[in-house]
């Protein structure tokens, strides 16, 4: 097998996704398929899970001979892969009973670029994935990741959840702790995609603290996908590029 990242852009977008991931499980399960890259997992408290879906055509090469999956620790891989520089090549090949190798290759022969090879120690895990099925949502929007980010980051100073209310109108963010009350209406004018099943209202609350460590980042995509409903987890969408996506899921706040 090898699978070689020779694009900038995607070089820090394949960085940023283990930054990502590494925030919400120390182990990963990557699957080499033949039509693409998969990985799910979950973090230790099962409130939030990740799917994501590389395509083969995302990546510069990728070529597979035997379907094969492996365990490693993320906080190894991301820190090996966040070594790479604007002239090296991340090539990820050559699994073995006890390590995956991933090599950082200058390519392009630039001057002073110098070849990097490393061996990432295998894992083990009794995570069984899930099956994901494909549900109609009560609402979904598209909105600025970075516009998300700061907000989220700014409702933290006050408190620890977030209530997301959705009307056909508009949505209002709210949170509230011991140092005040911070609320943000966000007009349907200003998101670049809105649907609401028509007549409903909605009023849910989710962790403060999973959204902006697990599932929030602006280094993926320009824009999110929020996906929310009285039924089922809260669906975070990043866009990749190339039929690419990256998932996370997570489960609303109990209320009595």
């Amino acid at each position: 097998m090898k699978v070689t990242i020779s694009n900038k852009h995607k070089k820090d977008l394949f960085v940023a996704l283990f930054q990502t991931l590494k925030n919400c499980s120390t182990l990963v399960r990557v699957h080499f398929l033949e039509d693409k890259l998969y990985i799910q997992g979950m973090d230790k408290s099962h409130l939030c899970l990740f799917d994501v879906h590389i395509l083969n055509k995302w990546f510069d090469e990728y070529t597979i001979e035997n379907q094969t999956n492996v365990w490693f620790d993320t906080n190894i891989f991301h820190l090996i892969i966040s070594t790479k520089s604007e002239g090296l090549d991340i090539v990820i090949h050559s699994i073995t009973e006890e390590s995956l190798n991933v090599d950082l290759i200058n390519t392009e022969h630039s001057k002073g670029e110098f070849n990097k090879y490393f061996k990432i120690p295998l894992a083990d895990s009794d995570y069984e994935e899930m099956v994901i099925p494909t549900v109609d949502y009560d609402a979904e929007f598209s909105i600025s990741s970075k516009k998300i980010c700061e907000i989220v980051s700014e409702m933290m100073i006050f408190g620890t959840d977030i209530n997301i209310k959705c009307t056909e109108e508009k949505i209002d963010l709210i949170t509230d702790g011991i140092t005040g009350e911070m609320s943000v209406n966000i007009p349907i004018d200003d998101l670049s995609e809105y649907s609401i099943v028509e007549g409903e209202e909605i009023n849910l609350s989710y962790s403060l603290n999973y959204i902006n460590k697990m599932c929030l980042t602006n280094k993926l995509s320009n824009e999110i996908q929020i996906s929310i409903s009285k039924d089922f987890p809260m669906k975070i969408c990043y866009d990749l590029g190339e039929e690419s996506t990256v998932i996370f899921y997570i489960a609303p706040k109990i209320v009595d």
